[in-house]
């Protein structure tokens, strides 16, 4: 019967995710978000409740900084190429603390092969503080290409152009829709995934629309979480983190399984980062 080939599909599913890990400091008490030994023992304790083969994490200072979650007996970790940003201003609203490096990076699950692509530098459009797009290419059976990005924050919706941060996000777009027509050009199956800081899902978002020209073919993003709303913080109901994925690897996502993981259902101010996970089952 069918029963040997489901278990054998199964084993090659991989559960990828995107989390931002609000400000993850390599050292106690340090950075925008101070953390104790018990809290890091806390993420620790949610990644493995995750349970996720690949995690493309945002705002974390140093490969240290991720080991102190992602114990590198279980997982590799792969960390953006950008030299530490100098920024070193105080965090808004935490007199005596001071901003860290906000890194992009990825946690592979040991036993999942991988390979690493050159970052995507030009994501940072010469600017040392933009953060770089992490590339990297995962294979149990098929390969799939993951992106892993955290685009410019504070224009989540609108294309204002007095806002100081509308025309940087929207120059990163071509950066990005050069990586994503590339990769479908070459027929490959990517996923493009992170913090967008932009209401993408929001209808007639212009961002999107732009990105998704159709051109060339396969390289229309589609967003995994559909139209669901959001339900990590009570204030936002729209998502900004996404896992887009190309037409080949949409042909592969698992139906039904976007989650968003809310820490086990604690109490909003209790959560270990302004950002809940989310991910996707994709048939290997």
């Amino acid at each position: 019967g069918c029963v040997g080939m489901t278990s054998t599909r199964d084993a090659g599913n991989l559960r990828i995710a995107s989390w931002n890990m609000e400000h993850l400091a390599e050292r106690d008490g340090e950075g925008c978000s101070p953390r104790t030994e018990a809290d890091y023992a806390r993420l620790r304790d949610h990644a493995a409740a995750l349970g996720a083969d690949v995690i493309a994490f945002q705002e974390v200072q140093s490969k240290a900084a991720a080991e102190r979650v992602f114990d590198p007996a279980i997982y590799d970790v792969v960390m953006s190429g950008r030299p530490p940003s100098t920024r070193s201003g105080e965090c808004r609203g935490r007199p005596g603390l001071f901003i860290q490096n906000q890194a992009v990076g990825f946690a592979i699950r040991k036993g999942v092969p991988w390979t690493r692509n050159p970052d995507l530098s030009a994501l940072a459009l010469g600017n040392p503080d933009l953060r770089w797009g992490v590339d990297v290419t995962v294979s149990r059976g098929r390969p799939v290409r993951l992106l892993a990005v955290h685009l410019k924050s504070g224009c989540n919706s609108g294309r204002e152009p007095t806002d100081p941060d509308c025309p940087v996000l929207f120059d990163q777009l071509p950066v990005l829709e050069g990586w994503t027509e590339a990769r479908a050009r070459n027929g490959e199956a990517f996923v493009v995934l992170g913090d967008w800081n932009r209401r993408l899902a929001s209808r007639g978002d212009a961002f999107l629309a732009d990105l998704n020209d159709g051109d060339p073919e396969g390289s229309v993003l589609t967003l995994t979480s559909g139209d669901r709303p959001a339900g990590c913080k009570a204030r936002y109901r729209e998502y900004i983190d996404f896992i887009a994925t190309g037409a080949s690897a949409t042909a592969r996502l698992e139906p039904g399984s976007f989650e968003e993981y809310r820490y086990g259902g604690i109490p909003e101010a209790e959560h270990p980062s302004d950002h809940c996970p989310i991910s996707v089952r994709i048939e290997g």
